[in-house]
């Protein structure tokens, strides 16, 4: 096992051990945990859990419904195991091994209630400016955002939920691509600052939905009068409030 760093997230809620290099879970893998709004009895996937930091921080918030997070990386799936244990919670979230290049039927589950993602933010290699090697798995999506929003398509049942964050800038072809699986979309501009453009955004739809996109207000993360996050971020990223959807 390379090394390692033992952390705190959801305001030391859960025990992270996590990659000392490569990628680390940061404010993206908090707002996506944030996000996912399951009622108690229902059941959520995370495709590209990692080592946990998402699905273990949504189970956190949302104590009375079940996880489970799927990883391809086996150093990274054996964190996310050893991190469910850690935190007490392998009693209702568990991590199994599985790709979303693969068919979600190929892991013999039943379709979930919900299903997030936080996608690797490129797939075309030229995009990314030599990426160190542990970092390019978390980066690179090698099968495409066509493969990510088609796997989340087939995890979940018929009026259940797909949420995801992602680059602004394809916000485009996410709703492309949900678009024939998926409707009743819901985006949330995540912006750096208020007079910023966003280069975030926080996706939610429904599985057969039929209504209209709505777009919502958008999250600032920062303010420039010297704090942090501003007060709706950092209550967010505490645990201490939800991003809401309509």
């Amino acid at each position: 096992m390379d090394e390692t760093t033992d952390d705190k997230v959801l305001d030391g809620r859960i025990g992270l051990r996590q990659p000392a290099r490569g990628y680390r879970a940061g404010v993206d893998a908090a707002l996506l945990a944030a996000a996912c709004d399951a009622r108690a009895g229902q059941r959520v996937i995370e495709a590209g859990c990692g080592a946990g930091a998402a699905l273990l921080a949504a189970a956190a918030r949302r104590p009375d419904a079940r996880f489970v997070g799927v990883e391809r990386d086996p150093a990274a799936l054996a964190l996310a195991r050893g991190n469910i244990v850690r935190n007490g919670l392998e009693a209702r979230v568990e991590a199994v091994a599985g790709d979303v290049a693969l068919r979600f039927s190929g892991l013999g589950l039943p379709a979930f209630d919900a299903a997030m993602a936080n996608p690797p933010f490129f797939d075309d290699p030229e995009a990314l400016r030599g990426p160190a090697a542990e970092r390019r798995g978390a980066w690179m999506a090698d099968d495409g955002l066509a493969a990510w929003i088609g796997f989340l398509s087939k995890a979940v049942r018929e009026g259940g939920t797909i949420t995801l964050i992602h680059r602004a800038d394809r916000l485009a072809d996410i709703l492309a691509l949900l678009a024939p699986k998926a409707g009743s979309a819901q985006v949330r501009p995540v912006l750096p600052f208020a007079d910023q453009p966003a280069k975030r955004v926080l996706v939610r739809a429904i599985k057969t939905g039929k209504a209209p996109m709505r777009l919502l207000p958008p999250l600032v993360l920062h303010d420039r009068e010297g704090g942090k996050h501003t007060p709706q971020a950092e209550a967010i990223l505490r645990g201490e409030a939800a991003l809401d959807w309509l």
